[in-house]
């Protein structure tokens, strides 16, 4: 009987609904998440059954003859994310639809296509990820040479500073996974300490116009970001091996990352480089080694709508410093620029010994972003550095082993910033920055500290915005301000106090006298502000236009107010000046380019006018306990740089191409019309390329440099010689002569377990062994630059 009632309910309820009107109507619309602009062309698909629409221009669907219920909608676009959506029907029912249209914010993976310009009116280019993988082994200075306009402030072949059309620096900002790098990059032989294979995307914008990321960058910015996480559950990585036969090394570096649909992802990775002493093509170069550990964690979150990521960087390095270098007095200084050889060739050897740098630096990041309907994006971040640098000079006695400069520098930076895109064709971004920064210079080294401890803080605002007038004109604009205060505790020499006249303009600075030496507490207060504005033009879909000019200041750096003393690692003394005050500096550049298949060119004039420049130049000798050294003392004056970068490339059959690479800089003292030191010679770059992708993705590719003579150059100085006891010309200004180099690049690439997944690669620099000197490399004094390097990668890919 049981049975036979629930039977009878269970028919009269089928019956029920079988005879149940399916009249119910669902209107929908699909708009822009961002804007609620209507998109057009979406697909909306009931699941389960054939049922399918195609939205209208207006972005609206109706589907009829539906039953009241749940339903599932799987709505897809060919610019969106596809998203199912749950609908329950009661009669006829409304629905919106909000698709993440903006797919860049998802930090997808495009394996073809070039990425937009992160400015739209500056002079910007990109390096190719083939190109990074070319440089695993080298350093990021190295790999940034290949663009047109940038050249490096060298060293030796292992401390390489980018120069962005004649500036360095502080003037140069370097971006490393969104933090702005603090590690002492006034010095020109600090290097920058970054792992070119933790962040391989890798692009460079000349000049001032990214306001975002600093007001400061006369020079340009450098911005290091890592690859995209494919959003899929999986697991990857990438290791890639590099042998070098100049040097009798090599480096390691490996990649594995775990991400998953939802968007959480988790990234290691890991870097170490090891040479022994290199070599020029006549001789050894003693105690050039270096020794480089890197390592990376990442963990994060990304969705449409918000996201977090937390990461840690360290990178470690050991680099050894020309023992030829290391000079002891005026004498051997001219002894060696007089000489073709070094005065010390020993063996060769893996040990680094002094002199020589140990630099050690740690990162760390937590950034949050969320997405608000109809708004922007608000983000904001905290990052964490500390640099810790010694500098270990030849000595001996009880202070043998100590460094002779110990510097620790740590900053702490918070940052927010909101974008607004919700209006169709306008882009405004607005952010704040607060920074406070410490550098405690250790007296325990039994040298006078170069650089004193001090306090530094920052904080700035900016706005910037980008409006797309039609499909063809493009304008951009930006304004900043920064404050920075440097609260610094100094020891001077009452001496150097009065011989610079500092006990007449800064008495107020004195806060203890100890006789000999006066204890003083400067504090200054700087108020800059930046400000820039351009155009972008497309004359067709393959040719435009682009023109900015902006303005910017930036504040003295402490090595520019504070130098008092020896610098060991340079073997110079070197003076700062407390009068040093804010450069400013007006730059227009114009960019005239075509890309197609075909063919394609940039023109790229620029004109930088720099008021109140800073210059660190040779003016004299002082002698110490140790010797006469050279005095190379900061000023100010005003001073102009012209120049043009130009490239053009030829696809002149499907396996052939060529490219060729221009780049010339004129810098002028305008106030005492000589010209400026370490300008970069005019050079260009040639190559010629066979790419055959049915033989192994077979690609082979050789390259030419030449480096014009640099024939602008301030003059020598007169020194007074304890040897000869007379004054005599110190040709340390002096360019070398002009020279070419050849090289050889071959890469190949094979399936072992996905396609093309294992990669092989055979380089090949300064082919022909040529004696050269680069004007712009420290170490031209003393010896030749390096010659022929055999150099072979593996890449795997899994």
């Amino acid at each position: 009987m049981k049975y036979s009632i629930l039977l009878f309910i269970a028919l009269v309820s089928g019956n029920i609904m079988m005879s149940q009107d399916c009249n119910s109507i669902l209107i929908g619309e699909i708009v822009d998440f961002h804007d609620n602009s209507p998109l057009s062309g979406a697909t909306i698909t009931i699941t389960g059954t054939s049922m399918n629409l195609i939205s209208s221009t207006d972005g609206k669907f109706t589907f009829k003859g539906l039953c009241d219920g749940v339903i599932e909608l799987e709505v897809s676009h060919p610019d969106c994310k596809s998203q199912f959506k749950t609908v329950e029907i009661k009669g006829d029912t409304y629905q919106k639809i909000r698709l993440e249209h903006h797919l860049e914010e998802l930090d997808e993976v495009k394996v073809t296509g070039i990425a937009d310009n992160i400015t739209k009116s500056a002079q910007e280019e990109r390096l190719s990820l083939e190109d990074v993988e070319k440089f695993s082994g080298a350093s990021l200075g190295d790999a940034l040479k290949t663009m047109t306009g940038v050249s490096s402030l060298n060293t030796g072949a292992n401390i390489v500073k980018p120069v962005i059309q004649g500036l360095n620096g502080s003037r140069i900002l370097i971006l490393n996974n969104n933090v702005r790098m603090q590690d002492m990059e006034w010095g020109e032989e600090h290097a920058p300490n970054v792992d070119i294979n933790a962040n391989q995307n890798i692009s460079i914008i000349k000049g001032a116009a990214a306001l975002e990321y600093g007001g400061d960058a006369i020079g340009g910015v450098i911005i290091m970001n890592p690859l995209a996480v494919i959003r899929a559950d999986s697991l990857y990585g990438k290791t890639q091996m590099n042998l070098f036969s100049n040097g009798r090394g090599g480096n390691l570096t490996s990649t594995l990352i775990k991400s998953y649909e939802s968007g959480l992802y988790i990234k290691g990775q890991g870097s170490y480089k090891r040479l022994g002493d290199l070599e020029a093509p006549d001789y050894l170069l003693s105690n050039t080694g270096i020794q480089e550990k890197g390592i990376a964690f990442t963990i994060g979150n990304r969705d449409f709508v918000q996201g977090w990521e937390a990461y840690y960087s360290l990178f470690d390095s050991d680099i050894g410093i020309l023992r030829a270098s290391h000079i002891g007095n005026v004498d051997d200084l001219i002894e060696a620029i007089n000489s073709q050889e070094p005065s010390i060739i020993n063996d060769f050897s893996y040990d680094i010994i002094r002199p020589n740098q140990e630099v050690t630096h740690h990162l760390g990041k937590l950034n949050y972003y969320r997405r608000f309907e109809g708004l922007g994006k608000w983000s904001v971040q905290y990052d964490f550095q500390q640099n810790r640098r010694f500098e270990y000079d030849v000595r001996i006695g009880d202070g043998a082993n100590k460094a002779s400069i110990d510097l620790r520098l740590t900053t702490h930076t918070v940052s927010t910033d909101i974008k607004l895109d919700a209006n169709e064709g306008l882009d405004l971004k607005i952010g704040l920055l607060g920074r406070y920064q410490s550098n405690f210079a250790n007296p325990e080294t039994g040298v006078r500290r170069l650089i004193p401890d001090y306090d530094k803080y920052d904080f700035g605002i900016f706005s910037i915005a980008e409006y797309e007038i039609n499909p063809q004109i493009t304008v951009d604009a930006g304004l900043r301000y920064d404050f920075t205060r440097i609260n610094a505790k100094k020891f001077y020499r009452t001496s150097r106090w009065e011989e610079r006249g500092y006990d007449v303009d800064f008495d107020n600075l004195v806060i203890e006298d100890l006789g000999t030496q006066l204890l003083t507490n400067p504090i200054f207060d700087y108020h800059n502000v930046s400000a820039t504005g351009g155009l972008k033009y497309n004359f067709s879909s393959n040719d435009l236009v682009r023109l900015n000019y902006s303005f910017s200041q930036r504040a003295p750096n402490p090595s520019e107010l504070f130098s008092d003393g020896l610098h060991h690692s340079a073997a110079r003394i070197e003076l700062g000046d407390l009068r040093i005050k804010s450069e400013s500096a007006s730059k227009i550049s114009l960019s005239i380019e075509r890309t197609a298949d075909t063919w394609g060119y940039t023109i790229a004039p620029f004109f930088n006018s720099i008021a109140d420049f800073i210059i660190l130049e040779p003016s004299g000798v002082e002698f110490t306990i140790r010797g006469a050294f050279p005095v190379w003392s900061y000023r100010q004056t005003d001073a102009q740089l012209l120049g043009i970068d130009a490239s053009l490339y030829n696809n002149w059959t499907s396996t052939i191409r060529t490219d060729h690479k221009f780049s010339w800089v004129r810098g002028t003292d305008r106030i005492t019309d000589i010209p400026l030191i370490n300008i970069p010679a005019a050079n260009i770059r040639n190559s010629i390329s066979f790419k055959k992708p049915s033989w192994k993705n077979l690609n082979i590719s050789l390259e030419s440099q030449y480096v014009f003579e640099q024939k602008r150059f301030p003059p020598n100085i007169l020194v007074f010689s304890p040897q000869q006891q007379q004054e005599v010309e110190l040709n340390i200004n002096t360019p070398p002569q002009a020279y070419h180099l050849l090289a050889l690049d071959a890469a190949t690439s094979f399936s072992i377990k996905t396609k093309n997944d294992f990669s092989l690669g055979l380089r090949v620099t300064n082919l022909l062994n040529t004696n050269y000197r680069d004007y712009l490399n420290r170490q031209r004094y003393f010896v030749d630059d390096l010659g022929r390097n055999i150099s072979l990668r593996l890449i795997y890919n899994y």
